[in-house]
């Protein structure tokens, strides 16, 4: 656990190192997720990351928060609160928000279950959902301001998270997951060799960490990352992987995105 908070904090002060020099025109800038903002970005993060201290913290206030989003489902925003603040005072609610975080999680066994927005998550899983947001945003931001963000180890929760979530990937499109096991061999920022699934396997995704974490997380589509594929349901998995939570999302368009690397 304490491994996996201390990526999740490199991984939000890698993030906050971009942000927090911004002029007022820089963080109102268009990002490529919907039509969030730089500023709705950070929003969006702050806002869930308060809440999963509250989880963390408080079950039962968590809980009524949930029943309220349901009450209000329709005009819910995970936004408000931060477009209402100023660039500053919105930057200072997320440091507070994520370092109550890291510090409500950190005495917590790694199995803890603790309860979100759809079935309850174990402690670690949660750091990793935490991690991967933190970085898909992230990623939004650096798109927005023309920047390439260094690539660290820590992006191997990333693709985890996405090799994990294939089934969920058919499941949440009420799509029968196939049968047949998917080889993944990435190569990660240091060089090294990751992998998962049977050696044996015919259907197979390789390529670099990096593409495929923007892939899973919807920030590339497949063919404008250097990902390579072989077989129908590696070819399949790629154009429909969704490791996030919520209902079946579309990613961005091809061509929309130039090949990076």
């Amino acid at each position: 656990m304490k491994e996996m908070l201390t990526d999740l904090r490199e991984e939000y002060e890698a993030l906050d190192d971009i942000v927090s020099g911004l002029c007022e025109t820089d963080w109102h800038r268009p990002t490529p997720f919907l039509d969030w903002s730089v500023k709705d970005e950070i929003s969006h993060l702050a806002f869930f990351d308060a809440m999963g201290r509250l989880a963390a913290t408080d079950a039962t206030a968590f809980a009524e928060h949930v029943k309220d989003v349901v009450r209000h489902y329709q005009t819910f925003s995970s936004l408000d609160r931060g477009r209402a603040m100023p660039d500053a005072e919105l930057l200072a609610w997320w440091r507070s928000e994520r370092q109550a975080l890291l510090q409500a999680m950190a005495p917590l066994d790694p199995k803890a279950r603790l309860p979100w927005y759809g079935p309850p998550m174990s402690a670690r899983s949660f750091a990793t959902a935490r991690l991967m947001e933190t970085w898909a945003h992230g990623q939004d931001v650096a798109d927005a301001l023309g920047l390439r963000r260094p690539v660290g180890t820590r992006i191997r929760h990333v693709a985890h998270l996405g090799v994990v979530t294939f089934g969920w990937s058919y499941t949440v499109r009420q799509k029968p997951v196939p049968d047949r096991s998917v080889r993944v061999e990435l190569t990660g920022p240091g060089g090294e060799t990751w992998v998962w699934g049977p050696a044996e396997a015919a259907d197979r995704v390789s390529g670099t960490a990096e593409d495929f974490c923007l892939v899973v997380t919807q920030r590339r589509h497949v063919d404008d990352t250097w990902l390579a594929t072989q077989g129908e349901v590696a070819r399949e998995w790629m154009l429909l992987a969704q490791c996030f939570a919520g209902p079946p999302a579309t990613g961005p368009e091809k061509n929309r995105f130039k090949r990076m690397g």
